[in-house]
């Protein structure tokens, strides 16, 4: 049926966060090199920041921009969450729940045979049912954060969650029937019961999310069924519909992108050449955590501490936040702290690298263990505390221990969990562990096998609703 099943027409509407556009970024290439027309819809300076669409895929391809209606409380040219600070960014979500109207007028106009779209637009589902357009929601999320949240239409929507305090989500919720150790630490609790809670765009995160699950006709997850089929499995049976899996959107080739990368990669390749093999702890904790104070200044004492040589990608917006007194002088020589854009893929596939440390965001997760890194978890917001439980639970990586009210952690625990993974004995399960899981996170065919069934229910499914 697949052979003869005519090329799909197919919009993609991402939540403007450059975590949610990437993965989306990936996904829309992957489908149009089957041979499927993908509009990809963002805003302006959006489209400008997002990486170029391939030539070999520039007929296949395009980019749909919306401008993003003015909202007052946003600053001129914030159009993603990296540049706002977190307090701001619920006036973000007015203005793109602002570009309903262009984007019905847009669909109205393209027909697409299916649109794929994120967690916040909760106003799309109605739109879309509407002109007869099916729907799948894809979830950068893995199926393990999916469950947390509960059945979309009790839990999600209608506020009737047996959870009513940060404790409660401690334990695995009372729906999970098989044995895990994945829940939310105390202070992590905290922070994702804030997502219940009303903000200044009107609608709670957790009924934005419930609302388009309840609303769409699939589930499309960044998973895949060896890493966790009984979540995966479970997302099913709380939300009543198709559960597709997508595979793990491992990296495409890490090739440069311009001269200037070429220059920093030179300087960057010069310093890790002089290294020993597997000893160098890699340190990046993507482009929109901003630490604390004494966050930073654990962290830079640890590594110091650990006398293990590092390089640090730090990317910290706050300026007031600084380095240690002396703390660059005295790691002079084993130590780098790189403060700007810093190429993570070639780094990662360096020789000299032995362990990756993370914000445990699923990006950084998979390209490191696509090149058999182990990992030093260090996590801090939204489903982050989940995946580092994950793989903490799978041995590919140790957690640095924390304070379970407040989440701090000491210069201390830092250098213990470091020295652990790269150089102790004790740590040689981690590093095994995680050289079996990049066999299966490297596995570019298994991957394209779960896009190439995901788009073939996809071209099936519209067959069915055309006869």
């Amino acid at each position: 049926m697949a052979a003869t099943a005519k090329s799909l027409q197919i919009v993609m509407f991402p939540w403007l966060a450059f975590g949610h556009m990437i993965p989306y970024f990936e996904l829309a290439k992957r489908i149009a090199q089957k041979g499927h027309r993908i509009s990809f819809i963002s805003t302006p300076r959006n489209i400008q920041r997002l990486p170029k669409i391939p030539p070999s895929l520039s007929s296949l391809m395009n980019f749909v921009s919306l401008t993003l209606p003015r909202q007052d409380n946003l600053p001129q040219d914030a159009e993603a969450t990296n540049d706002l600070p977190i307090h701001k960014i619920p006036y973000l979500k007015i203005a793109y729940d602002n570009l309903q109207d262009s984007l019905a007028e847009y669909l109205q106009k393209s027909t697409p045979d299916w649109i794929i779209y994120d967690a916040m637009p909760y106003w799309l589902p109605p739109i879309t049912a509407k002109l007869g357009i099916p729907s799948v929601f894809f979830s950068i999320f893995q199926a393990w954060t999916i469950c947390y949240g509960g059945p979309s239409s009790s839990a999600m929507i209608n506020g009737k969650d047996p959870r009513t305090k940060p404790q409660d989500f401690t334990v695995p919720p009372k729906w999970v029937s098989f044995d895990t150790r994945v829940a939310y630490r105390l202070y992590e609790a905290k922070k994702f019961f804030g997502h219940f809670e009303m903000n200044d765009s009107g609608v709670t995160d957790i009924v934005r999310v419930g609302t388009v699950m309840a609303g769409c006709d699939v589930i499309a997850v960044r998973s895949c069924m060896e890493i966790e089929s009984e979540w995966i499995y479970l997302v099913g049976e709380l939300h009543g519909k198709p559960v597709l899996p997508i595979g793990l959107l491992p990296p495409t080739a890490h090739d440069s992108r311009d001269a200037n990368e070429d220059s920093t990669w030179l300087t960057i390749s010069e310093w890790l050449g002089k290294r020993k093999r597997k000893t160098v702890i890699y340190v990046a904790f993507g482009s929109e955590l901003n630490l604390s104070q004494n966050e930073l200044t654990e962290l830079a004492l640890g590594l110091e501490l650990s006398g293990l040589p590092f390089f640090w990608a730090l990317r910290n917006r706050d300026e007031t936040i600084v380095l240690p007194d002396g703390f660059e002088e005295r790691v002079k020589g084993r130590g780098v702290v790189w403060t700007s854009w810093a190429p993570q893929l070639r780094i990662l596939a360096h020789e000299s690298v032995g362990a990756f440390l993370t914000h445990c965001g699923f990006s950084s997760i998979t390209e490191s263990l696509y090149f058999g890194h182990p990992l030093v978890l260090l996590p801090f917001s939204m489903d982050q505390g989940l995946i580092a439980r994950v793989f903490a639970e799978k041995k590919a990586g140790i957690e640095i221990a924390r304070n379970e009210e407040d989440g701090a952690y000491t210069r201390k625990s830092v250098a213990e969990a470091l020295k652990l993974v790269i150089v102790e004995e004790e740590g040689r399960i981690y590093r095994e562990k995680a050289k079996e899981l990049g066999v299966l996170f490297a596995d570019e065919e298994l991957h394209d096998q779960y896009v190439h069934k995901f788009v073939e229910f996809l071209q099936n499914h519209r067959q069915v609703s055309d006869q």
